[in-house]
């Protein structure tokens, strides 16, 4: 048990005081980056979706 507690008090100090945590600004700024490569990849698969379904179509009418 004292083995599960010290490895507590290591992830806690570790977290606390040694990890770099991004500022609001770059957090804001990768979710922006995030969020728009997440649209444009979202509209590229709808194109190709589209237009796999519209040769489909020529392919096997009806």
């Amino acid at each position: 048990m004292k083995k599960f507690f010290n490895y507590c008090k290591v992830c806690y100090d570790e977290l606390a005081h040694k990890v770099t945590w991004p500022t609001m600004k770059e957090l804001t700024g990768s979710a922006v980056l995030v969020l728009t490569a997440s649209v444009i990849i979202a509209l590229v698969v709808f194109g190709m979706d589209l237009t796999f379904e519209k040769l489909m179509s020529l392919v096997y009418p009806g």
